[in-house]
C-alpha cells in the first residue's frame, strides 16, 4: 500500500498496467458480472453479517471464519479490510469463544489484494500538497495494518488452514495467526516487490520471528519466488503439511477443538504472554508473566485441572466458566 506521489497522467497509467497483470493472473477470478458472494459457510453453516466473511461455529467454543470470495479467489477487497477488524473484535470479545479457525473458500485460500477495489485507495489519496498526501497516505496504511494487527492481538488462538494459493495478503495475514497448517499443494508468495511495493502490513516484521531465517525472509521478500509446502514446512512457517484440504480442516479443528477443551484463563495467559515475550528480553518476559500470573493462579481452573489430572481424566471432562 505505499504510495509514490503520481500525476493524474501517471496514476491512470499505473493503474492500468496493474490492472492488465493482475487480470492475466487471476483471469478467471476477476472477470466483471460475476455473481454476488453469498454469506455463507461452504459447508453450510449459519448465515454470516459479512459480505466477504463466513462465521459458523463447527464445534463448541470454536469459531470458523472463512475467507469467502471464491469467484474472486478470496482477494482482499475494500470491504475485506474493515470485516476482519470488526469479526475479530466481536471475537475477542465473546465469552463463548476459545479458538478461532481461519481458511479460505473455494480453490485457493487468497490472491491476495484485490487491486481493481483498491485502486482508490492506493492510487489517489488526498491531500493538497505532498505534506497532507503523506499524512493521509500514513493513515490509510496505518488503518489496513489494524486489518491483521487485530488477530495478533486477539486473546483467542488463531488457527490457519492454508490451501493452494497464498500470495501478498494473505502472508501478512497467516504470519499474524498463532498455528499455521497447510496443505501440500500450498505455496507462500510475498508478491509486492513484482508491483513496486515494499510490503508493509505486516509480513515483513512477523516472517522474520516466524521463519527465524533472516536470509530466507530476505530471499523471499526481494525475490518474489514462491514457497512450496515442503519447505514451508522445513523452514517453520507451518507446523503440519496435509494431503488435502479435507484432511486440513478436519485436523485445525480437531486441534481447535483440544484447545478450547482447557482452562481459558490458561490458553489466552498463554497466548497473551508468547507474544510479549516474542517482543521482549527474556528478563522483561519473565517479569511480565511473574505479573499475569500473580492475579491468574487464583482462578478455580488450576485446581479443576490438578483434580482432573490426578484422576487422569481429560480436561475437555472439566466444565470451565466462561472468559
Amino acid at each position: 500500500m505505499n504510495v509514490l506521489l503520481f500525476t493524474y497522467d501517471r496514476k491512470l497509467h499505473l493503474l492500468i498496467i496493474l490492472a492488465k497483470f493482475y487480470i492475466h493472473k487471476y483471469r478467471r477470478s476477476w472477470l466483471p458480472g460475476q455473481a454476488v458472494v453469498r454469506a455463507m459457510s461452504s459447508s453450510g453453516g449459519a448465515v454470516s453479517p459479512y459480505t466477504t466473511l463466513a462465521i459458523s461455529h463447527p464445534a463448541e467454543s470454536v469459531t470458523h471464519v472463512e475467507l469467502h470470495r471464491p469467484d474472486k479467489r478470496n482477494a482482499m477487497n475494500r470491504a475485506f479490510w474493515s470485516e476482519m477488524v470488526d469479526c475479530f473484535n466481536e471475537i475477542a470479545g465473546d465469552p463463548g469463544c476459545r479458538v478461532v479457525v481461519v481458511s479460505g473458500a473455494g480453490k485457493v485460500f487468497t490472491a491476495g489484494i484485490d487491486l481493481m477495489d483498491m485502486a482508490g485507495d492506493i492510487l489517489s489519496p488526498e491531500g493538497d500538497d505532498a505534506a497532507r498526501i503523506a499524512w493521509n497516505v500514513r493513515k490509510v496504511i496505518t488503518k489496513y495494518q489494524e486489518t491483521f494487527s487485530v488477530i495478533e492481538k486477539c486473546p483467542k488462538p488463531v488457527v490457519v488452514a492454508v490451501h493452494g494459493a497464498c500470495v501478498g495478503g494473505g502472508v501478512d495475514l497467516i504470519t499474524a495467526c498463532d498455528i499455521r497448517l497447510c496443505t501440500q499443494d500450498a505455496w507462500f508468495q510475498i508478491k509486492e516487490v513484482d508491483v513496486g511495493l515494499a510490503a508493509d502490513v505486516g509480513t515483513l516484521q512477523r516472517l522474520p520471528k516466524v521463519i527465524g531465517s533472516r536470509s530466507l525472509v530476505n530471499e523471499l521478500a526481494l525475490t518474489a519466488r514462491k514457497m512450496f509446502a515442503d519447505e514451508a514446512k522445513s523452514s517453520g512457517l507451518v507446523s503440519r503439511v496435509f494431503a488435502d484440504k479435507e484432511a486440513m480442516i478436519a485436523a485445525a479443528l480437531e486441534m481447535a477443538g483440544e484447545i478450547a477443551g482447557r482452562s481459558p484463563v490458561a490458553v489466552q495467559g498463554t497466548k497473551v504472554n508468547l507474544i510479549y515475550s516474542r517482543d521482549h528480553s527474556v528478563a522483561e518476559g519473565l517479569d511480565y508473566m511473574a505479573t499475569w500470573n500473580m492475579s491468574m493462579l487464583q482462578t478455580q481452573d488450576v485446581m479443576k485441572s490438578a483434580q482432573a489430572s490426578m484422576e487422569k481424566k481429560s480436561p475437555k471432562t472439566i466444565a470451565f466458566s466462561k472468559l
